[in-house]
């Protein structure tokens, strides 16, 4: 057995066996929201752990959206990290404006729709690599659509990352406990917490600014 296979146990918890690519996977998760929320470039490299683990999870447990995203999150990981450690350019907090909010609102909309419909049939269009349909497919690419604007909106340190990531963290606490990865949604539980604390936290800065 493998030791990124989903099956390969770390420990187990009422019954629960988590194994060691949820654990690595949640740990770095965890790091890296928690240096997010406290403005910390670190927030970037333990990031790209996270995501490593993570895409080989979401392959086993067939969440082909939340795989695919975690490419994304790879290459936005890369640009948020140089553009958080540039000294080129002054990122300090802001937020959107109305304008702004309603054209992102409307692309995340049409977003979540055209990815839910290749993700509900991508197991016809790629048979070969997908062998089953997807599990939950317009609701995982609801939470990957939101992520990539979350994901852009951090790097540019724009306060609303914040309330994607709780409505993210939200739903996700809900789908990976249906799907009966509970560790996951223990941790997105945690994720909700650190996501509420860092937007009372980047709200003090802003104000302070």
């Amino acid at each position: 057995m493998s030791f990124f296979d989903i099956q390969n146990t770390a420990f187990t918890i009422l019954n629960y066996h988590v194994s060691y690519i949820e654990l690595l996977g949640t740990v770095f998760g965890l790091i890296s929201v928690y240096y997010a929320s406290a403005v910390n470039v670190l927030t970037w490299p333990t990031g790209i752990l996270n995501e490593l683990f993570f895409f080989i999870l979401f392959f086993q447990v067939r969440l082909y959206a939340d795989m695919f995203l975690q490419v994304y999150f790879f290459v936005i990981t890369i640009y948020g990290w140089y553009n958080w450690n540039s000294g080129k350019t002054d990122l300090s907090i802001s937020g959107l404006d109305l304008k702004a909010m309603l054209i992102l609102l409307l692309l995340m909309a049409m977003g979540s729709v055209g990815v839910g419909v290749l993700i509900k049939n991508i197991h016809h269009l790629l048979p070969r690599y997908f062998s089953v349909p997807a599990a939950f497919p317009f609701i995982d690419s609801a939470v990957m659509v939101a992520s990539i604007f979350a994901t852009v909106l951090l790097s540019r340190k724009k306060i609303e990352t914040w309330y994607l990531w709780i409505a993210v963290d939200v739903v996700c606490v809900g789908l990976y406990f249906k799907k009966q990865i509970y560790f996951f949604s223990i941790e997105y539980f945690i994720f909700l917490l650190l996501a509420s604390y860092g937007l009372y936290h980047w709200r003090k800065e802003l104000k302070n600014d």
